[in-house]
């Protein structure tokens, strides 16, 4: 039996989706098939949902837009965006991304995006076995002196200039950054 709050959580991705545009061809792509997937999968809010589960992110960056925060994630060892799971004791996908975001950086003055700015959908290893995440990814926005605190789901977590990324890159967190530049 699922838990309530996680019916909740799926049909607040679902409205979300169902409204959600994007410039890029292959993300409305992606949308129909998060759509696709969360019609399959009455779990999908959920990291039990073996399959794969939806989660929330958000790239952050100053206020400026000149730097970005990346965390070094343990599992795959690659400098990536705040985010992960959603909680039963998140009120959308939205407020999943910020509470991430806050968890992960120690900042609590974050302005996070009405919409996602983008989707990543990828393998991971999640509890234990292959899965995959849909990743719904908004922009944070923080002030330029904000002080970022490591938390113990990172290996590391530094801010860089937005012109001396760390490579190699993830492909998906470029894409983040290049969709955030452009506001």
């Amino acid at each position: 039996m699922i838990d309530p709050a996680f019916t909740r959580l799926h049909e607040d991705a679902a409205l979300l989706l169902a409204a959600w545009d994007h410039p890029e061809p292959q993300q409305r792509i992606l949308r129909d098939q998060y759509l696709i997937f969360l019609r399959e999968h009455y779990d999908a809010m959920s990291r039990e949902c073996p399959v794969g589960h939806l989660t929330s992110s958000a790239l952050v960056m100053d206020v400026d837009r000149t730097r970005v925060l990346l965390t070094l994630h343990p599992k795959v060892g690659r400098w990536l965006q705040l985010g992960g799971h959603n909680e039963t004791t998140d009120g959308s996908v939205r407020e999943a991304a910020l509470r991430e975001t806050i968890e992960e950086s120690g900042i609590l003055d974050v302005s996070i995006s009405t919409e996602p700015i983008r989707l990543d959908r990828h393998p991971v290893p999640c509890g234990g076995r292959m899965s995959e995440h849909l990743d719904v990814q908004y922009l944070a926005l923080v002030p330029a002196d904000a002080r970022a605190v490591m938390s113990e789901e990172s290996d590391d977590l530094r801010w860089f200039p937005i012109g001396a990324l760390p490579e190699p890159l993830d492909p998906a967190v470029r894409a983040m950054i290049d969709t955030a530049a452009l506001g």
